[in-house]
């Protein structure tokens, strides 16, 4: 085996550290994912290892990343598989209308962003025509 000391994640067998197993470690997911979801009912039904994977690009996306960007850090050689990860939240659909509308235009004058907010997905949907 490899240096045993070099392995950052690492099952005991036998009184010796060996590399830990996908399998292993998809198993410790879900099981510490269960345990987790019984004291926060937020955390989704089912954890398992991509799913880390996929928020991470989630959140860069989300946080201004260009996907092709994204795309490059996750490894995709096609940016179509990426795409699975462009999901615009809410928040991010608020500011692309708030950066659509002009300040200086009649909607734009009536906007008043810290008057409100929409959080609601369905009703942002309904409000900007795309449902």
């Amino acid at each position: 085996p490899k240096d045993a000391e070099s392995y950052l994640f690492y099952s005991i067998i036998h009184g010796q550290k060996e590399r830990m197993t996908d399998r292993r470690i998809r198993y410790l997911i879900e099981e510490y994912g269960q345990k987790a979801r019984a004291v926060c009912p937020e955390i989704p039904e089912h954890i398992h290892p991509h799913l880390f994977r996929h928020s991470r690009a989630m959140h860069l996306y989300q946080a201004g990343m260009d996907l092709t960007l994204v795309s490059q850090w996750l490894g995709h050689s096609n940016i179509t598989t990426t795409l699975v990860y462009a999901h615009a939240d809410t928040e991010q659909k608020r500011k692309a209308i708030e950066a659509a509308t002009p300040s200086n235009s009649p909607l734009g004058k009536k906007l008043n962003p810290s008057r409100f907010t929409v959080t609601d997905e369905e009703l942002l949907k309904r409000l900007t025509g795309l449902r």
